[in-house]
């Protein structure tokens, strides 16, 4: 199967394109400049596709990302400390952000002639992120079908939908995975900052899996606290 990875640089998307390289034929990955203020995430993914010897195509999206106002990604607001499943976590929420990703990267893959688009949605993700929920991946589908029939028949290839980053992180350890080669902070500073939603994820989750994590972070204790605070919540 001729699969199309959609790779943030972060360490989800990095794992699936292994995932995907290991059982299937990866072709190609496909990161977007939205705007976001931790862009240097895209260096990461380029050394992904280095890595794993594949195209990697970057695609400026700028110009819509700045119309997407009002989420801490794209606009003049601070990323909140905390976990992902505070309330405060919402204000990360880009607008559309996979729904426009992945109707782009359905089109390059009709192109290109794939068989599949995968996209590392997962779990964790579905309390704040609707467009990373089940019902959105199928719906999601569903549109493509139409859209392209008589043209292409394209699957969303997204093995971690029900998982959670633990077990990513499972499957990257088995995948020998080099996770320093990934970046999850928001904040977009030039080390992870320990503190924002992605970073407590990332940190809680290598601690789930029992696998090393070799990041280097600002601030290494605050995680427990946000993980503590949210299960209270």
């Amino acid at each position: 199967m001729k699969t199309l990875v959609v790779c943030s640089g972060g360490l989800d998307s990095v794992t699936l394109a292994y995932k995907v390289a290991a059982e299937f034929q990866l072709t190609r990955l496909l990161s977007f400049d939205y705007g976001q203020r931790h862009k240097r995430e895209l260096e990461f993914a380029a050394l992904c596709a280095e890595k794993l010897n594949v195209p990697h195509l970057v695609l400026d999206i700028a110009n819509v990302g700045a119309m997407l106002s009002g989420s801490a990604l794209t606009d003049n607001i601070d990323v909140p400390d905390g976990h992902y499943e505070e309330e405060s976590m919402r204000v990360t929420v880009v607008p559309n952000r996979n729904a426009i990703m992945m109707a782009i990267a359905f089109g390059v893959a009709s192109s290109s002639k794939d068989d599949a688009v995968a996209a590392a949605v997962h779990g964790g993700d579905h309390f704040i992120y609707p467009d990373c929920r089940p019902g959105f991946i199928d719906a999601f589908q569903s549109m493509q079908n139409h859209a392209l029939e008589g043209m292409s028949d394209i699957q969303l290839y997204t093995p971690f939908l029900t998982g959670s980053k633990a077990d990513i992180a499972r499957e990257g350890g088995r995948l020998s995975v080099p996770f320093e080669e990934t970046w999850s902070c928001y904040k977009g500073g030039q080390i992870h900052c320990g503190r924002c939603g992605t970073c407590v994820e990332r940190i809680e989750a290598f601690e789930n899996a029992g696998v090393p994590d070799p990041t280097v972070y600002s601030d290494t204790d605050f995680w427990r606290q946000a993980v503590n605070q949210a299960g209270e919540a």
